[in-house]
């Protein structure tokens, strides 16, 4: 048996649903979806989320579209962030943001769900929006910074309680766009980004701590999963900038991601990042990227 499970940007949820999106909600209904940048109030989000609903009802994917398990956060700065997490299994705990993150700007960015699969994984999966940084803005990488020190704090909780419980104990999915490119081999354009927001120095040596193995006594052992599957290849890419051609000549970044904790990343079979075929048929500037897992 196995579950997929999607992270989107979406770009604004109303944005993305009048671009067809909910087409794609019918065709691929994963079994989690992970959302960010919803980027809507929450009277405007709950029609969606009922709609989507009705799309898996439709695919036969739920009994009814009431099945489907919602859990959201709405920023406090109307019209930014905003994170959501759909499930077709029932969620025991839903929790809200980072601790000791209060601040309006950071609200909107991190959900957690605690699920059980239908063959007894336990799993704790979050929805997470990293700020995107400016370096033309101290105060705006002061903010990403300050976010990805209490993501450090957090995963490290994570990534203790699925080691001591063992195999089958619960395990945890990050999935999102973390807003950095880890690698030269994640962004077309390496070298000229280097002092850009996303690809700097200091922000890829946080992916290192994620990934740092147990060895490392600075490293949480989490796994990149997609490019565990992809290998050291080039890209794919899950962004494309909005301006000129970068789409169509696939000028992108890979910054959304799914970061497991080693048991669960072992189960992983394969990916898929559903890149429109135009640029016209875009419902995102990022495209899905989804992971089945074996459980």
């Amino acid at each position: 048996m196995s579950i997929t499970v999607t992270t989107s940007n979406l770009n604004g949820i109303r944005a993305a649903n009048r671009k067809g999106f909910l087409d794609w909600a019918y065709v691929k209904a994963p079994d989690v979806w992970c959302m960010q940048e919803v980027r809507a109030p929450q009277e405007e989000i709950d029609p969606v989320f009922v709609q989507i609903g009705r799309r898996y009802e439709s695919a036969g994917r739920l009994g009814s579209a009431q099945d489907l398990q919602t859990t959201n956060e709405v920023c406090r700065i109307k019209g930014r962030a905003g994170v959501g997490l759909l499930s077709t299994f029932k969620v025991e705990d839903r929790r809200y943001g980072l601790l000791d993150l209060d601040e309006d700007v950071d609200s909107g960015r991190w959900i957690e769900n605690d699920i059980t699969t239908p063959g007894g994984m336990r799993l704790t999966v979050a929805s997470v929006y990293v700020h995107a940084g400016n370096t033309d803005d101290p105060e705006k990488m002061n903010q990403k910074f300050r976010f990805l020190d209490k993501m450090l704090v957090r995963m490290a909780q994570l990534r203790e309680e699925a080691a001591g419980q063992g195999e089958h104990g619960r395990q945890a999915l990050l999935c999102g766009d973390m807003n950095i490119a880890h690698t030269p081999l994640d962004i077309k354009n390496a070298k000229a980004n280097e002092t850009h927001a996303g690809f700097l120095p200091e922000e890829r040596a946080y992916v290192d701590r994620w990934l740092g193995s147990d060895d490392d006594a600075a490293g949480l052992g989490f796994v990149d999963v997609m490019r565990t599957l992809a290998g050291d290849v080039q890209g794919p890419y899950t962004w494309w900038s909005q301006r000129g051609r970068a789409f169509d000549n696939n000028v992108g970044w890979r910054i959304d991601y799914q970061l497991a904790t080693p048991a669960l990343a072992n189960r992983a079979r394969e990916f898929t990042i559903d890149r429109a075929s135009s640029y016209d048929t875009r419902w995102s500037d990022h495209a899905p990227l989804t992971i089945v897992y074996d459980i």
